[in-house]
């Protein structure tokens, strides 16, 4: 699953479980593989519940992964701790979903981007408002307006430009992004995606971008990879994936993208429901949800393998839809 260059940041076989208080495990991320160029956008991409911030969360080291290894820039940070993990913390930050919840409401947003130069202690103090000023002017805010006030006076587009300053106030290498627009009205999120691409070329920024919204994560990324139920069933550059989805889950989510008709906004709807991680099907995930489910869905988990150069699909019928269409209607006859 590898981009462009050395990469940057590289998940193995990762693996997170939660056990459940009635018993059993949720297998909330199972085996998902895939890599961060320096300076390129993935997107991450899926329904709710599929895994994507429990990734993310897991890649941060805010919770620690089941099985699996984490690498980034040359070091394996699944197994750090203390401080060693700590040290490295700065070249890689996150922002939240949602921005009221990410920040102190009592602290000013002057005291809130200035607090990694005071937990890391750089440079003198006197320059400390300078550094401040400049990131938020980064950010497109004016910090004479907005410096001494406190997040319950900022709208919700300022106040996750806050956390964007505050974020990159390190100068890290990569930016996670976990539904940094979901929080906002659809006229600020435009705002919020300029500014992310407008700081990756200015910076030189890697991200990983988690999103619901599927044009967001075209506009703004070099790769996607698609995850239902813990696994990755896609991964590619986007103009391939979004102009050819090749897995039948891919071709779904694109499909329930809400279009125009002479009849209004017609929802195009995936059948059934998203199967319980705690009994996950046998065999291919989708299988339950899917057209072309044979009884070799069932029994054999697909893994994901190259197509196309830089294009990777866990579907046993990928390449060969309308053979898979006959497969399942004749499996299913009596």
């Amino acid at each position: 699953m590898a981009g462009q260059g050395v990469p940057l940041l590289q998940v193995e076989d990762l693996a997170v479980t939660f056990r459940h208080q009635r018993g059993g495990e949720i297998q909330a991320v199972s085996g998902v593989s895939f890599d961060v160029a320096p300076g390129e956008t993935v997107g991450l991409v899926g329904e709710s519940g599929c895994g994507k911030s429990t990734t993310a969360k897991a890649i941060m080291r805010l919770l620690r992964p089941s099985a699996g290894r984490i690498t980034f820039d040359g070091v394996d940070i699944h197994n750090l701790s203390g401080r060693k993990l700590r040290h490295i913390r700065p070249s890689f930050q996150m922002v939240a979903q949602d921005p009221a919840a990410a920040v102190n409401p009592l602290r000013t947003v002057r005291q809130i981007v200035q607090e990694p130069l005071r937990v890391w202690q750089k440079d003198a103090t006197a320059t400390w408002d300078e550094q401040v000023r400049q990131m938020l002017e980064a950010v497109g805010l004016d910090p004479d307006v907005v410096a001494d006030r406190q997040p319950h006076q900022l709208s919700g587009g300022q106040l996750q430009r806050v956390c964007v300053a505050r974020a990159i106030m390190l100068q890290p290498k990569l930016l996670v992004a976990d539904e940094p627009i979901a929080s906002l009205d659809v006229s600020i999120q435009a705002q919020i995606l300029n500014l992310l691409l407008d700081l990756r070329e200015r910076l030189g920024l890697a991200m990983l971008l988690i999103a619901h919204d599927l044009a967001a994560v075209r506009a703004v990324s070099d790769r996607v990879a698609i995850m239902y139920l813990g696994k990755l069933c896609e991964v590619g550059p986007v103009a391939g994936i979004y102009d050819s989805p090749a897995h039948p889950y891919t071709q779904a989510l694109l499909a329930s993208v809400p279009r125009i008709s002479a009849r209004g906004v017609v929802p195009a709807q995936l059948a059934g429901d998203v199967p319980s991680p705690l009994n996950p099907p046998s065999g291919c995930r989708f299988r339950t949800r899917c057209p072309l489910a044979t009884e070799l869905c069932a029994e054999q988990e697909p893994v994901l393998r190259e197509i196309t150069p830089g294009r990777q699909v866990a579907c046993h019928y990928a390449e060969s839809p309308a053979g898979a269409v006959a497969a399942a209607a004749q499996s299913k006859e009596p």
